[in-house]
């Protein structure tokens, strides 16, 4: 899965319609960068790509700027890659990542569902790993690997337990509550803090 599309859908869905800049900007803000290797060269790649495909609907009522709207079938793709990125653990974070930027797009529900997904595979792995680790005979290193996975897979499980006791807490305006970042094109009428100073 692509942190990038899920992120530049995200994006411009929480705006209604957003320019390449303006999603640039938010993304190098949140250090997309450095966490999702988010370029501005895959960012304008991505809203070519996503609007080919139709998952975008692209305007050019200002020279010299495309501005973006999600489609029908683009809310339907952000969505499951959303929901795929909470529940499904992968070896690299940036799929995560672009997920806890969007997380507000969910209910709180069906938010503490998805993580209980993720929760339940990673405490599969943890279980696994720690298996493999006290049957393995030979060669004896590679204890290593699978100790470094059980490890892994294990704190992750222990953060995932955290936000999950969070949002049950009340953490975080999701999806249909006031003050929500979630609806979508309820972004300009938020008021984000400052971005820090890169």
């Amino acid at each position: 899965m692509s942190a990038t599309r899920l992120l530049v859908l995200g994006i411009v869905r929480g705006y209604g319609r957003a320019h390449g800049y303006r999603i640039g900007n938010d993304l190098l803000s949140w250090g997309a960068d450095e966490w999702a290797n988010v370029k501005w060269g895959s960012i304008y790649h991505a809203l070519h790509s996503l609007t080919e495909a139709g998952y975008l609907r692209d305007f050019n009522d200002m020279p010299g700027r495309t501005e973006y709207e999600l489609t029908e079938r683009g809310e339907a793709e952000y969505m499951k890659l959303l929901r795929d990125a909470l529940r499904r653990p992968q070896p690299r974070p940036d799929a995560l990542g672009a997920a806890l930027a969007m997380l507000p797009s969910l209910s709180r529900d069906e938010a503490i569902a998805l993580l209980r997904e993720r929760l339940g595979a990673l405490e599969t792995a943890r279980d696994k790993a720690r298996a493999q680790v006290d049957a393995l005979v030979d060669p004896p290193h590679v204890r290593e690997l699978f100790g470094m996975w059980e490890h892994s897979a294990a704190s992750s499980a222990e953060w995932t337990r955290g936000v999950i006791e969070r949002i049950e807490g009340g953490a975080y305006p999701m999806t249909g509550e006031p003050r929500s970042p979630g609806k979508p094109g309820s972004w300009d009428a938020l008021k984000f803090p400052p971005y820090p100073p890169r």
